[in-house]
């Protein structure tokens, strides 16, 4: 702690540091913007007497550590190791610059083209599961079936498998392994003792971390040697094939070549697949999935991107490559929701040489760096009210005025997250499908608890309703003329009588009558929650007296006695 003396932070245990702060109950990430409130920019946390981090929480200080291409942490990251190896993810040095620059042209605009229409069948796949859900009103358990749809999409485009994994999830082997894996680093992670290599190592959940990891390494090796042979033995049919479909991420590892003319290893190749196949399942389903439950919890910005992806769309049942530049407020909404609820919260820096920041201070070489996304994304003086949804914050005129640090949810810099523009398609294949279909609505008993793992999880899981998006429409398209200014003039007669009774303690009950579905949906929206907003606005006016009295300025001049 001696060498963070520069940076004041929140008090500790003498020895378990902050670790006994951390519940892991759904309240620990909103503990970084409230800490920073008092150590702005940046403070130490303590884990251990061995594990100190310097929390970075303000743009000004996240620009020059992200400059860098220094080595993520060796803390969380070496967790992923013995199953994804020495990919993108986790190297440094040369051998990072060498696999960036090899692997760069697998996601050109080019390359990414064909994969929208296999994120669209997945997404499909996912919709139609959801129709016993709109037909029932039941509420279901949202991240298991986004999982499972990004896990399709990402077995398609890296190895062109057809792996029915959506149905049949529970009879292939590579999948399960999957999910077994994407499990034990998570419970490594948020469970102390398994830090230690020899515990976990003798632990049963390191046997079945090794055993599935054989699985997963099994299949990779049998899929790149199966390509590669095609590759060497066949050149001219590979050709041919090449020409009939699209080129997927395994077939850009194995033709890549550097300048001297030389590939990857197969345990290279094998590293990078993995890599992408933890990195574009699990954080994008993690993005989908909060993307979804900020919909369903603002109706009014969900009904504002179906409007506009029906007009792009223009009754299409899927979409194309060509939309998706189409739907600029979806991808303000999409964004606004990657600030409050970021798939990876944290990320991880070891400083190879030391960092002066502007005010002054410096992080010396070895500090460990936790870059936290949620804090910057959620710093109120970035952020005005940056517990409130709202995607106008994406509009260029407000995006030009703050700092291109203030929104990372894919880092910035060298390391930036290479398959960003991957996985923003299939955010907005996912959104666009869905809403073209559905309408979500947030479950009114389940309210999610974050949690940081290795993605943003919900401790208690991210509970939705869907209703049929046509009946939905149907019912808007009858009952809206019920409020135009016409009929709506007559009950400003209605209101002032009941006023005037609430005013004379004569009110009136309701009788017990069975009323409609519909009319019992005016009754709660257009008596509860008008209740709820008029005494609060008599609290407000209460509260502010001088505001209080020029409304009463104002309504006595229009009311003129």
């Amino acid at each position: 702690m001696r060498a963070l003396e520069q940076f004041p932070g929140p008090p500790g245990h003498w020895l378990l540091g902050h670790a006994t702060q951390f519940k892991q109950d759904g309240t620990d990430l909103d503990k970084i913007p409230k800490w920073g409130e008092h150590y702005p920019f940046a403070f130490p946390i303590q884990f251990s007497p061995e594990i100190i981090f310097l929390f970075v929480h303000h743009p000004s200080y996240v620009k020059p550590i992200l400059a860098t291409t220094g080595p993520k942490d060796d803390f969380g990251y070496r967790f992923l190791i013995p199953w994804i190896g020495q990919g993108l993810l986790v190297t440094a040095g040369q051998k990072w610059f060498r696999h960036r620059r090899l692997l760069t042209p697998g996601f050109h605009y080019d390359i990414l083209k064909p994969y929208v229409n296999i994120m669209a069948d997945s997404a499909k796949v996912m919709l139609d599961k959801w129709e016993v859900y709109a037909r029932t009103g039941q509420t279901f358990e949202l991240f298991q079936h986004v999982s499972l749809m990004t896990l399709d999409s990402i077995m398609k485009c890296a190895f062109s498998c057809q792996s029915s994994c959506q149905t049949e999830s529970k009879n292939n082997p590579y999948i399960k392994a999957v999910y077994e894996l994407c499990y034990l680093v998570n419970l490594r992670y948020r469970v102390f003792p398994y830090h230690n290599d020899i515990i976990f190592h003798l632990s049963p959940h390191g046997y079945r971390y090794r055993r599935a990891c054989k699985i997963a390494h099994t299949h990779t090796d049998e899929v790149i040697r199966e390509r590669r042979e095609i590759l060497n033995n066949n050149k001219k049919n590979q050709d041919d094939a090449q020409k009939k479909r699209y080129l997927d991420f395994l077939d850009i590892l194995l033709c890549a070549l550097d300048e001297q003319q030389q590939g990857l290893s197969d345990e290279a190749i094998r590293a990078e697949v993995d890599t992408f196949m933890f990195e574009g399942h699990d954080t994008t389903a993690s993005g989908i999935s909060w993307i979804f439950y900020s919909m369903a919890c603002n109706p009014e910005h969900q009904q504002k991107c179906r409007e506009e992806i029906q007009q792009v769309l223009m009754g299409k049942d899927t979409i194309e490559w060509e939309d998706l530049s189409k739907i600029p407020y979806t991808t303000m909404c999409i964004k606004e929701s990657l600030r409050m609820y970021p798939p990876v919260p944290e990320i991880g820096r070891m400083l190879s040489k030391p960092i002066t920041f502007f005010d002054g201070r410096t992080a010396p070489a070895g500090c460990v760096i936790g870059i936290n996304i949620y804090g910057i994304h959620h710093n109120p003086t970035v952020w005005e009210n940056p517990k409130v949804f709202d995607p106008l914050r994406f509009l260029p005129e407000n995006t030009a005025k703050r700092s291109p640090h203030a929104f990372v949810p894919f880092s910035a810099g060298p390391r930036n997250c290479i398959g960003q523009n991957f996985a923003m398609n299939e955010m907005k294949v996912a959104v666009a499908l869905t809403l073209r279909k559905y309408v979500l609505i947030k479950d009114p008993d389940h309210i999610p608890k974050m949690i940081p793992r290795l993605v943003l999880r919900s401790l208690n899981g991210q509970g939705l309703l869907v209703t049929d998006g046509q009946k939905w429409f149907r019912h808007r398209r009858l009952l809206t003329p019920g409020f135009h200014y016409d009929i709506l003039k007559p009950y400003v007669n209605l209101m002032a009588d009941s006023a005037k009774v609430m005013l004379d303690e004569q009110q009136q009950g309701l009788s017990d009558e069975a009323i409609r579905t519909e009319v019992d949906t005016f009754m709660f929206e257009g008596h509860d929650t008008t209740a709820s907003g008029i005494s609060w606005i008599f609290y407000s006016m209460a509260c502010n007296p001088e505001h209080q009295q020029k409304c009463r300025e104002e309504i006595q001049q229009v009311l003129m006695g």
